[in-house]
């Protein structure tokens, strides 16, 4: 995977993009100093070129009912290549898993998890991660209150 190419407009254009995806086009161009028609096909590029991913909404989870966030460190029975693929396709079955990474270090992966509170949560744990055959150990880690929340690249 290359690096992408990225001149100063470009970087001014994702900072802008990534503190308000629903920015109109106009108020972008204007926000990074160029015309609509230029912002427009830089927009574009980035996109085409896989910079930027997509656009999504962030929703309230506590306003939704969804109070509890919790973090899992999982270590795997076996690492092999095998198995990290089985353990990383079966997270994307399990609805609390909201996102999940392979690391390295003590545990194999680490998932992020949201729920509506600690009974639902307690029972994914028991009947489906730890009773998933590729899972050795489970550490959970659940949060107090969300103290920073910007993009997830600083750019």
């Amino acid at each position: 995977m290359l690096r992408a190419d990225l001149d100063q407009i470009d970087i001014k254009i994702l900072r802008e993009l990534q503190a308000d995806g629903r920015i109109t086009n106009v108020e972008l161009a204007a926000r990074v100093g160029i015309s609509a028609p230029p912002c427009l096909r830089r927009v574009r590029r980035l996109e085409e070129t896989g910079v930027i991913e997509g656009y999504r909404t962030v929703l309230n989870g506590p306003m939704l009912g969804l109070d509890l966030v919790a973090f899992c460190m999982v270590g795997l029975k076996h690492q092999s290549e095998a198995n990290l693929k089985a353990f990383s396709a079966a997270t994307t079955a399990w609805p609390l898993v909201r996102q999940a990474w392979l690391v390295n270090g003590d545990s194999d992966f680490l998932l992020h998890c949201v729920a509506e509170n600690l009974t639902i949560f307690q029972d994914f744990v028991i009947e489906e991660l730890t009773a998933n055959e590729q899972v050795d150990t489970v550490r959970t880690m659940l949060t107090i209150r969300q103290v920073k929340k910007v993009g997830l690249v600083d750019i």
